[in-house]
């Protein structure tokens, strides 16, 4: 199974990332709320196993 991490920049401008880890239709969902508060440049990216993604500066 795929795993899914996330990375947006919040309303202020700072990177994020997402520190769990979700399957596609979570990560999906994710994106829809991380959007409706304002956040931008929102990522669904692949992890691996024991992997967390870098926020992007």
């Amino acid at each position: 199974m795929q795993n899914y991490g996330l990375l947006w920049t919040d309303p202020d401008g700072t990177p994020q990332a997402s520190a769990g880890r979700y399957d596609k239709r979570s990560a999906k969902h994710r994106r829809t709320e991380l959007k409706a508060v304002g956040c931008t440049r929102v990522e669904i990216v692949p992890v691996r196993p024991g992997e967390v993604p870098e926020p992007v500066s």
